[in-house]
């Protein structure tokens, strides 16, 4: 799916928008709070570190993994904004996110964000690259999260079925998409 240009009045609105939980709550907390936590990770088979980040940056892998993506900024940058919807017309849910930190060290790359008001969860996703000494490049996913609309948590295991799949899809999307520079994903 493509990736598009987030108007001015939504994008205004998203960034004063408060998230919608504490961040950085710590591991205890995550259990007394009921936030699920997960961390995945998978080694690529492309060995492009810099069209990996290039692509990560460029919301490609949401887009990929088959949402709707709205975003202030392509590539992404601290303060940006993303709308994103998952399957078609009205009732696919909304997901807002702000990106709350960007990781840019020499052989790791990666962003975070939080979720915002009308988002079906509470809580942070965490898209780290790494470059790892051989050459292959290691995607890691971390994410906390608690059912938070009253649709997802009526849905409470198939809810969280939902976000594993995603996840899986998220693990893929990078793997879709060929090396060389382009406009999109």
């Amino acid at each position: 799916m493509a990736v598009h240009r987030l108007d001015e009045q939504r994008t205004r609105e998203l960034r004063s928008a408060p998230l919608t939980y504490t961040p950085q709550v710590a591991h205890e907390d995550w259990l007394r709070a009921r936030y699920h936590h997960l961390t995945v990770s998978t080694t690529l088979t492309r060995r492009d570190f810099d069209g990996a980040v290039r692509d990560l940056f460029a919301w490609c892998v949401q887009s990929g993994a088959g949402l709707e993506v709205h975003a202030s900024d392509v590539p992404l940058r601290q303060g940006s904004v993303v709308l994103m919807t998952w399957g078609p017309g009205a009732l696919s849910p909304r997901i807002p996110c702000r990106v709350l930190d960007v990781v840019h060290e020499e052989r790791r790359r990666g962003f975070s964000y939080g979720t915002l008001p009308g988002h079906p969860e509470a809580g942070e996703e965490r898209f780290v690259l790494e470059h790892l000494e051989d050459g292959r490049i290691l995607l890691t996913i971390t994410a906390y999260s608690r059912l938070a609309s009253r649709l997802a948590q009526l849905g409470g295991p198939v809810s969280r079925a939902a976000q594993r799949l995603m996840t899986r899809r998220y693990l893929q999307a990078l793997e879709r998409l060929p090396p060389e520079p382009r406009q999109g994903c």
